[in-house]
């Protein structure tokens, strides 16, 4: 295999995340009061629960424009936006005869998305961790794409991972 297949792999590329740090784990931190709203690990508090982040699963229904790579990536710059989200990377690739599948790698997680436009459809995942608000990205998608129809499943990632016997 030569050094273009290698690159087309992800082999060998600089991302600054080489290696898992095993110097510690999360096991040897349970000593420390997981609930305590200082601190700055990212995980969400809320009612009472413990989750690592916020996972709507976002279907775009009856959509327009499911087809035009460049709205998709400007639909993905606007939910960043409205989430108060961080954006690290966007990448897309567009389909023949049509299609699109993206993700946005963002420093609190993704959105992701393909596309069926032959039959107006876009399903997108959108997983947000600590304050940002995956939930906004709901009416941007359901502007970017012209529709009124848009169902939503909320997950929360982690949840009961952690609970108040272990964060005691």
């Amino acid at each position: 295999m030569d050094g273009a297949n290698l690159f087309q792999l992800g082999i060998g590329l600089e991302t600054g995340a080489q290696a898992e740090d095993t110097r510690s784990s999360p096991a040897a931190n349970t000593d420390r009061d997981l609930f305590d709203t200082a601190r700055d690990d990212h995980f969400i508090r809320q009612d009472g629960e413990v989750f690592a982040g916020t996972h709507l699963i976002i279907e775009v229904v009856s959509g327009h424009g499911l087809d035009d790579e460049a709205r998709i990536q400007q639909a993905f710059r606007d939910c960043v936006e409205e989430c108060g989200a961080t954006l690290l990377h966007i990448h897309t690739h567009k389909f023949s005869p049509q299609g699109v599948s993206g993700v946005a790698v963002l420093a609190e997680s993704h959105i992701s998305v393909h596309t069926w436009p032959e039959i107006g459809y876009g399903a997108f995942d959108v997983f947000m961790c600590g304050d940002a608000r995956p939930w906004r990205a709901v009416d941007v998608l359901a502007r970017a794409f012209a529709t009124a129809d848009v169902r939503v499943k909320e997950l929360r990632r982690g949840s009961g991972l952690v609970t108040d016997t272990v964060a005691a």
